[in-house]
Protein backbone atom coordinates (compact mmCIF):
# COMPACT_ATOMS: atom_id res chain seq x y z
CA UNK A 1 0.00 0.00 0.00
CA UNK A 2 2.57 2.36 0.92
CA UNK A 3 4.64 1.71 -2.45
CA UNK A 4 1.48 2.40 -4.08
CA UNK A 5 0.63 5.43 -2.75
CA UNK A 6 4.00 7.12 -3.44
CA UNK A 7 3.51 6.09 -7.09
CA UNK A 8 -0.02 7.45 -6.83
CA UNK A 9 1.71 10.96 -5.21
CA UNK A 10 -0.95 10.81 -2.43
CA UNK A 11 -0.75 9.91 0.81
CA UNK A 12 -0.97 6.28 2.64
CA UNK A 13 -4.43 7.83 4.48
CA UNK A 14 -6.03 8.57 1.18
CA UNK A 15 -5.67 5.67 -0.40
CA UNK A 16 -7.42 3.65 2.13
CA UNK A 17 -10.01 6.23 2.07
CA UNK A 18 -10.46 5.17 -1.15
CA UNK A 19 -10.66 1.84 -0.11
CA UNK A 20 -13.07 2.28 1.95
CA UNK A 21 -15.12 4.21 -0.25
CA UNK A 22 -14.82 0.92 -2.42
CA UNK A 23 -13.38 2.87 -5.41
CA UNK A 24 -10.44 1.47 -5.63
CA UNK A 25 -10.41 -2.87 -6.06
CA UNK A 26 -9.33 -4.86 -3.37
CA UNK A 27 -5.87 -6.08 -3.42
CA UNK A 28 -4.59 -9.61 -4.56
CA UNK A 29 -3.70 -11.89 -1.41
CA UNK A 30 -0.56 -13.73 -1.02
CA UNK A 31 -0.84 -14.75 2.74
CA UNK A 32 -0.21 -11.53 4.60
CA UNK A 33 0.79 -9.83 1.60
CA UNK A 34 -1.48 -7.24 -0.25
CA UNK A 35 0.02 -7.03 -3.85
CA UNK A 36 -1.29 -4.14 -6.40
CA UNK A 37 -0.90 -3.65 -9.84
CA UNK A 38 -1.09 -1.35 -12.55
CA UNK A 39 -4.75 -1.40 -13.35
CA UNK A 40 -4.92 0.11 -9.18
CA UNK A 41 -2.46 2.63 -10.16
CA UNK A 42 -4.53 3.76 -13.14
CA UNK A 43 -7.38 3.62 -11.32
CA UNK A 44 -5.93 6.53 -8.79
CA UNK A 45 -4.67 8.29 -11.74
CA UNK A 46 -8.21 8.56 -13.12
CA UNK A 47 -9.70 9.68 -9.71
CA UNK A 48 -6.95 12.83 -9.24
CA UNK A 49 -8.12 13.67 -13.34
CA UNK A 50 -11.49 13.54 -12.33
CA UNK A 51 -11.40 15.33 -8.77
CA UNK A 52 -9.34 17.89 -10.97
CA UNK A 53 -12.10 18.51 -13.10
CA UNK A 54 -14.74 19.14 -10.31
CA UNK A 55 -16.23 16.15 -10.11
CA UNK A 56 -16.48 14.70 -6.39
CA UNK A 57 -15.99 11.29 -4.90
CA UNK A 58 -19.66 10.49 -4.50
CA UNK A 59 -20.00 10.92 -8.51
CA UNK A 60 -16.80 9.06 -9.11
CA UNK A 61 -18.03 6.44 -7.03
CA UNK A 62 -20.93 6.34 -9.31
CA UNK A 63 -18.68 6.44 -12.36
CA UNK A 64 -16.81 3.72 -11.48
CA UNK A 65 -19.75 1.31 -10.56
CA UNK A 66 -21.37 2.30 -14.06
CA UNK A 67 -18.26 1.41 -15.74
CA UNK A 68 -17.49 -2.02 -13.91
CA UNK A 69 -21.31 -3.14 -14.12
CA UNK A 70 -20.44 -2.70 -18.12
CA UNK A 71 -22.70 0.32 -19.35
CA UNK A 72 -21.83 1.71 -22.42
CA UNK A 73 -19.61 4.74 -23.08
CA UNK A 74 -22.52 6.67 -23.68
CA UNK A 75 -24.45 6.27 -20.28
CA UNK A 76 -21.11 7.03 -18.88
CA UNK A 77 -21.10 10.22 -21.19
CA UNK A 78 -24.47 10.61 -19.24
CA UNK A 79 -23.09 10.62 -15.53
CA UNK A 80 -20.72 13.09 -16.69
CA UNK A 81 -23.15 15.67 -18.03
CA UNK A 82 -22.41 15.48 -21.58
CA UNK A 83 -25.19 12.74 -23.18
CA UNK A 84 -24.37 10.87 -25.85
CA UNK A 85 -22.73 13.99 -27.39
CA UNK A 86 -18.90 13.01 -26.63
CA UNK A 87 -19.47 9.51 -27.11
CA UNK A 88 -17.04 9.56 -30.33
CA UNK A 89 -13.75 8.02 -30.15
CA UNK A 90 -10.78 10.09 -31.08
CA UNK A 91 -8.63 7.01 -31.97
CA UNK A 92 -9.49 3.95 -34.57
CA UNK A 93 -7.09 1.68 -32.66
CA UNK A 94 -8.26 -1.41 -32.03
CA UNK A 95 -7.33 -3.02 -28.72
CA UNK A 96 -6.21 -6.71 -28.85
CA UNK A 97 -6.69 -9.40 -25.99
CA UNK A 98 -3.39 -11.86 -26.18
CA UNK A 99 -2.85 -15.09 -24.19
CA UNK A 100 1.13 -15.32 -23.05
CA UNK A 101 1.35 -18.21 -25.89
CA UNK A 102 0.03 -15.47 -28.67
CA UNK A 103 2.30 -12.85 -26.97
CA UNK A 104 5.40 -15.61 -27.32
CA UNK A 105 4.92 -16.06 -30.76
CA UNK A 106 4.47 -11.99 -31.91
CA UNK A 107 7.81 -11.69 -30.02
CA UNK A 108 9.62 -14.73 -28.99
CA UNK A 109 12.70 -14.75 -27.08
CA UNK A 110 12.39 -10.89 -26.32
CA UNK A 111 9.47 -11.59 -23.68
CA UNK A 112 11.35 -11.25 -20.82
CA UNK A 113 9.85 -9.40 -17.24
CA UNK A 114 12.44 -6.02 -18.03
CA UNK A 115 10.32 -5.89 -21.67
CA UNK A 116 6.87 -6.62 -20.45
CA UNK A 117 7.75 -4.09 -17.71
CA UNK A 118 8.40 -1.53 -19.81
CA UNK A 119 5.26 -2.42 -22.42
CA UNK A 120 3.31 -1.70 -18.92
CA UNK A 121 5.24 1.36 -18.24
CA UNK A 122 4.53 3.06 -21.44
CA UNK A 123 1.10 1.75 -21.66
CA UNK A 124 0.82 -0.87 -24.65
CA UNK A 125 -0.37 -3.13 -22.83
CA UNK A 126 -2.26 -4.20 -19.53
CA UNK A 127 -3.52 -6.85 -17.25
CA UNK A 128 -6.96 -8.84 -18.41
CA UNK A 129 -7.09 -11.86 -15.91
CA UNK A 130 -4.78 -14.03 -17.80
CA UNK A 131 -4.51 -12.20 -20.48
CA UNK A 132 -2.38 -9.16 -21.82
CA UNK A 133 -4.47 -6.49 -23.49
CA UNK A 134 -2.58 -4.66 -26.23
CA UNK A 135 -3.65 -1.07 -26.42
CA UNK A 136 -3.45 -0.57 -30.49
CA UNK A 137 -3.49 -3.53 -33.25
CA UNK A 138 -1.66 -1.24 -35.29
CA UNK A 139 1.03 -0.31 -32.65
CA UNK A 140 1.19 -4.74 -31.82
CA UNK A 141 1.72 -5.50 -35.68
CA UNK A 142 4.63 -2.89 -36.15
CA UNK A 143 6.35 -3.65 -33.19
CA UNK A 144 6.55 -7.34 -33.98
CA UNK A 145 7.67 -6.45 -37.64
CA UNK A 146 10.23 -4.61 -36.04
CA UNK A 147 11.46 -7.12 -33.72
CA UNK A 148 11.60 -9.46 -37.05
CA UNK A 149 13.56 -7.32 -38.69
CA UNK A 150 15.86 -7.81 -36.48
CA UNK A 151 15.30 -4.63 -34.24
CA UNK A 152 15.20 -6.00 -30.27
CA UNK A 153 12.18 -5.69 -28.78
CA UNK A 154 13.73 -3.41 -25.15
CA UNK A 155 14.65 -0.76 -28.34
CA UNK A 156 11.49 -0.68 -29.77
CA UNK A 157 10.28 -0.04 -26.68
CA UNK A 158 12.78 2.56 -26.03
CA UNK A 159 11.68 4.10 -28.95
CA UNK A 160 8.04 3.98 -28.22
CA UNK A 161 8.43 5.87 -25.05
CA UNK A 162 10.70 8.68 -27.19
CA UNK A 163 7.65 8.85 -29.78
CA UNK A 164 4.90 9.16 -26.84
CA UNK A 165 6.27 12.11 -25.65
CA UNK A 166 6.91 13.95 -28.73
CA UNK A 167 3.20 12.92 -30.19
CA UNK A 168 2.05 14.33 -26.70
CA UNK A 169 3.60 17.41 -27.31
CA UNK A 170 2.01 17.47 -30.67
CA UNK A 171 -1.52 16.90 -29.04
CA UNK A 172 -0.97 19.63 -26.79
CA UNK A 173 -0.56 22.07 -29.11
CA UNK A 174 -2.71 21.16 -31.88
CA UNK A 175 -5.67 21.37 -29.06
CA UNK A 176 -4.47 24.72 -27.52
CA UNK A 177 -4.33 26.13 -30.98
CA UNK A 178 -7.84 24.74 -31.69
CA UNK A 179 -9.51 25.64 -28.59
CA UNK A 180 -7.75 29.31 -28.75
CA UNK A 181 -8.58 30.01 -31.97
CA UNK A 182 -11.32 28.41 -33.03
CA UNK A 183 -13.29 26.86 -29.71
CA UNK A 184 -12.69 30.05 -27.11
CA UNK A 185 -12.67 29.10 -23.59
CA UNK A 186 -14.35 26.11 -22.21
CA UNK A 187 -14.84 27.05 -18.56
CA UNK A 188 -18.28 26.89 -17.16
CA UNK A 189 -19.21 25.55 -20.70
CA UNK A 190 -23.19 25.60 -21.27
CA UNK A 191 -24.58 22.10 -21.75
CA UNK A 192 -26.07 23.35 -24.61
CA UNK A 193 -23.10 24.15 -26.42
CA UNK A 194 -21.06 20.89 -25.85
CA UNK A 195 -22.28 19.39 -29.14
CA UNK A 196 -20.88 21.86 -30.72
CA UNK A 197 -17.19 21.33 -29.46
CA UNK A 198 -17.83 17.71 -30.02
CA UNK A 199 -18.81 18.41 -33.98
CA UNK A 200 -15.90 21.22 -34.38
CA UNK A 201 -13.40 18.13 -32.70
CA UNK A 202 -14.13 15.99 -35.11
CA UNK A 203 -14.16 18.17 -38.17
CA UNK A 204 -11.01 19.18 -36.70
CA UNK A 205 -9.80 15.57 -35.93
CA UNK A 206 -8.63 14.14 -39.77
CA UNK A 207 -6.89 17.62 -40.21
CA UNK A 208 -4.82 16.64 -36.89
CA UNK A 209 -3.77 13.48 -38.25
CA UNK A 210 -3.22 14.88 -41.77
CA UNK A 211 -0.65 17.28 -40.49
CA UNK A 212 1.45 14.50 -38.06
CA UNK A 213 1.59 12.45 -41.26
CA UNK A 214 2.59 14.53 -43.92
CA UNK A 215 5.30 16.17 -41.32
CA UNK A 216 6.22 12.65 -40.94
CA UNK A 217 6.48 11.92 -43.89
CA UNK A 218 8.71 14.99 -45.02
CA UNK A 219 11.14 14.31 -41.45
CA UNK A 220 11.44 10.77 -42.64
CA UNK A 221 12.47 12.00 -46.40
CA UNK A 222 14.83 14.31 -45.08
CA UNK A 223 16.65 12.22 -42.35
CA UNK A 224 16.91 9.41 -45.44
CA UNK A 225 18.38 11.81 -47.66
CA UNK A 226 20.84 12.83 -45.30
CA UNK A 227 21.65 9.31 -44.67
CA UNK A 228 22.32 8.43 -48.01
CA UNK A 229 24.31 11.40 -48.97
CA UNK A 230 26.32 10.80 -45.71
CA UNK A 231 27.17 7.15 -46.90
CA UNK A 232 27.98 8.05 -50.17
CA UNK A 233 30.26 10.54 -49.22
CA UNK A 234 31.90 7.72 -46.59
CA UNK A 235 32.39 5.60 -49.73
CA UNK A 236 33.93 8.29 -52.38
CA UNK A 237 36.61 9.05 -49.03
CA UNK A 238 37.06 5.08 -48.81
CA UNK A 239 38.08 4.91 -53.16
CA UNK A 240 40.56 7.53 -52.77
CA UNK A 241 44.06 6.61 -52.58
CA UNK A 242 44.95 6.74 -48.73
CA UNK A 243 41.37 7.86 -48.00
CA UNK A 244 41.75 11.02 -47.24
CA UNK A 245 40.18 13.97 -49.38
CA UNK A 246 39.95 14.71 -52.68
CA UNK A 247 42.07 17.66 -54.05
CA UNK A 248 41.48 19.49 -57.34
CA UNK A 249 43.79 18.75 -60.41
CA UNK A 250 45.98 21.98 -61.33
CA UNK A 251 48.30 21.92 -64.05
CA UNK A 252 52.25 22.27 -63.09
CA UNK A 253 53.32 25.77 -65.32
CA UNK A 254 56.87 25.91 -66.09
CA UNK A 255 59.11 28.41 -64.20
CA UNK A 256 59.42 31.47 -66.19
CA UNK A 257 63.16 31.87 -67.61
CA UNK A 258 65.73 33.14 -65.86
CA UNK A 259 67.75 36.75 -66.42
CA UNK A 260 70.40 36.27 -69.32
CA UNK A 261 74.16 35.25 -68.72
Amino acid sequence: MEELAEAAGIPVRTLRFYRERRLLPPPRRDGRIAWYSESHLARLRTIAALLERGHTLGGIAELIAAWEKGRTLGGVAELLGVGDTLAAPWSDETPVVLTPQELAEYFGDDISPENLTAALEIGYISVDGENALHTSRRLLDVSAALVREGVPLAAVLAAGREVRCHVDAVAELFTQVVKTHVLGPLDDLPPEHVQRVSDTMQRLRPLAKDIVDAEMSLAMERRVRAEIEAWLLRQQSATRPGGGPAHSETRERPAPPGPPA
